[in-house]
């Protein structure tokens, strides 16, 4: 009998329900991401007292980019209504260090649940969907835990286990595709990859900063934790891309040619129109990506997470 696949708690960020977390727990320094220094533990200076971002709608001009390509994956509604039940930091500030240091964990342990949650709706991926099923429910039950059962997960660990176990998956799905090329890993800050053919090519956690990937073949290629910042994919084709998430798009630049996975969206900054010759994609009317238990032929990756900017 097949076990039923856990439902475990939302992984779309719901900035409405959260306090503000990652802009109080999260550390940044300033460059080319954040326009300022600030430590962990200590909101930023745009933080409302409604814990809504006082430049969201001009972040990238304001020197923020950075705080554009975050995605906490549901964890941040998670601490502040579940693991702390409702109660902010403001209301008590004695909980602030706590929250700060409980959140980056069930951050990654969400991130963790977004990759399972994928690798389950890859139809080639079958013959380890029962462990991807039992990681899953391990997965949530880590999260679900009190601040100090959470702050005593042993994360380092148990994502490894994960990317073992998504890492076959990836492999079963990818060797549809003959004489894949294999870029775990890779230092490809800007390289020349225009027009390639990257059809099923291991790039898990491969450096792709600035590099020039304009009408690449991306199809089922393996991009979970690779660097896409300031990657040009104009007119690349990334409809079956594994492991790919709306961050990754996000802190890459793109045109209307580009073609997406289903559920993402083509971010703002975005160029409007292709080059001449080309043939625009459609526009993803269907807002932001949710993992689809329904969708096959796709499979996941080393558990590596796309790098904050």
């Amino acid at each position: 009998m097949t076990e039923p696949t856990p439902a475990p708690i939302s992984l779309l960020s719901d900035c409405g329900s959260c306090f503000g977390l990652c802009c109080v727990a999260l550390p940044f320094a300033a460059g080319a991401d954040f326009a300022v220094n600030k430590p962990a533990g200590t909101p930023c200076r745009n933080l409302q007292s409604d814990f809504g971002c006082g430049i969201h709608a001009k972040l990238r001009d304001s020197g923020f980019p950075g705080c554009t390509v975050y995605d906490c994956f549901g964890a941040g509604q998670r601490v502040s209504q579940v693991t702390f039940g409702g109660r902010s930091w403001r209301e008590a500030p004695e909980d602030t260090r706590r929250m700060a240091d409980v959140f980056p964990v069930v951050r990654q342990l969400h991130e963790l649940l977004w990759y399972l949650t994928e690798a389950l709706t890859y139809e080639p991926a079958r013959p380890v969907h029962a462990e991807l099923r039992r990681a899953l429910a391990e997965t949530d039950r880590l999260a679900a835990g009190t601040p100090a059962e959470i702050l005593a997960v042993d994360v380092p660990a148990h994502r490894q286990q994960v990317s073992e176990l998504l890492l076959k998956a990836s492999e079963l799905v990818r060797a549809a595709v003959p004489r894949r090329k294999e870029h775990r890993g890779a230092d490809l800050f800007g390289a020349r990859l225009r027009g390639a053919d990257l059809r099923g090519a291991n790039l898990r956690g491969a450096l792709l900063v600035a590099a020039d990937l304009a009408g690449a073949d991306l199809r089922m290629a393996d991009l979970i934790g690779a660097d896409l910042r300031d990657a040009d994919l104009a007119g690349a084709d990334l409809t079956d891309a594994l492991f790919l998430t709306q961050a990754q798009l996000n802190a890459a630049r793109g045109d209307a040619a580009s073609k997406l996975p289903p559920g993402l969206t083509r971010p703002g900054h975005w160029a409007t129109t292709a080059p001449a010759g080309t043939a625009p994609a459609p526009a993803d009317r269907r807002g932001p990506r949710k993992p689809n238990p329904g969708r096959s032929g796709r499979s996941g990756g080393t558990a590596g997470r796309p790098r904050r900017r």
